[in-house]
C-alpha cells in the first residue's frame, strides 16, 4: 500500500511540475506541413528535437498564421513557430532559438509576362497578397504598400492562383514545396525580386506568461541541440 501511495506522489508531482503546453504554428513547406494530419518538416523535426531534449510533452497544432499568432500572444504555455524576432514582438515571448531561416522576395504567376519588379518599390504598383500579423505584411505597409491580408499563406497563394492578385511573398526555395502542397505545377510560379530587410530567422517562442522552468529548459535544450549535425543540415534544408 505505502508503495503504491508513493507511485501516485510521484506521478503526481511530475503533473505538477511540468504544465500542459501547446504548440502552434502554420502551414509552410518544407519548413512545416500536413501529412496524414501529422505536422512534418524541417522546422517541425528541429522542435520536435528541442521539446525531446528538455524531456517535455506537447502537441503541435496547424492553424491560419493570424490564428496561430494570436493563440501564442494571448495565451500562457504556448508556443510557437517559425517566427521572425522583431523589436514590436520582443516583449510579447520568450525566444528560445532559431529553427527556420528565410529570404523573403516577390512571387508571380510565370504566366504574367507583364509584371516585372526590378526594386521593392517598383512592386507597389502591383496587388499584393501577404499574411496578417507577418513579418513582410509589416515591414511593406510601413513602406506604405497597400496589401490585401490574407489569414495564411495558402490563402495567399489561392488569390495568386486565381489571378486576383498580381504577386505575393515567398522564399524561392520554398516554391517547389509549395507548389506541391497547392497540387500546381512549380515551373508555373516564378520568383521575382528578393525584398531588402527580409533576410531573417524563424524562431521558436513562447508566449511571455509561459513557465518560466519550462522556457529555461527549452532555451538549455536549444543550446545543446544547436551545436548538432542534425540541426546544421535541417536549418540548410530551410
Amino acid at each position: 500500500m505505502r508503495l503504491l501511495i508513493s507511485f501516485l506522489l510521484i506521478i503526481s508531482v511530475h503533473s505538477v511540475a511540468q504544465p500542459n503546453l501547446t504548440v502552434v504554428t502554420e502551414l509552410s513547406p518544407p519548413n512545416q506541413m500536413l501529412l496524414n494530419n501529422q505536422v512534418t518538416g524541417h522546422s517541425t523535426q528541429l522542435v520536435k528535437m528541442i521539446l525531446s531534449q528538455a524531456q517535455l510533452d506537447a502537441a503541435i497544432s496547424m492553424y491560419p498564421w493570424a490564428r496561430a499568432y494570436k493563440m501564442a500572444s494571448h495565451n500562457s504555455n504556448t508556443l510557437i513557430y517559425s517566427m521572425a524576432r522583431t523589436p514590436e514582438r520582443e516583449a510579447l515571448f520568450h525566444w528560445i532559438g532559431p529553427v527556420a531561416q528565410f529570404n523573403m522576395g516577390f512571387v508571380k504567376l510565370t504566366e504574367r509576362t507583364d509584371i516585372n519588379v526590378e526594386s521593392t518599390d517598383q512592386a507597389k504598383q502591383y496587388k499584393i497578397a501577404a499574411q496578417r500579423h507577418d513579418l513582410a505584411s509589416d515591414i511593406l505597409k510601413k513602406r506604405g504598400f497597400e496589401l490585401i491580408q490574407t489569414t495564411d499563406i495558402q490563402k495567399s497563394y489561392q488569390l495568386l492562383l486565381a489571378k486576383k492578385v498580381d504577386l505575393v511573398i515567398d522564399d524561392a526555395n520554398y516554391i517547389a514545396a509549395m507548389s506541391e502542397q497547392l497540387a500546381t505545377n512549380a515551373n508555373a510560379l516564378t520568383f521575382v525580386h528578393a525584398i531588402e530587410g527580409l533576410t531573417v530567422e524563424g524562431y521558436l517562442a513562447a508566449n511571455i506568461n509561459t513557465d518560466e522552468k519550462v522556457v529555461a529548459e527549452l532555451q538549455q535544450a536549444f543550446l545543446k541541440i544547436k551545436h548538432t549535425p542534425q540541426y546544421q543540415q535541417l536549418m540548410n534544408s530551410n
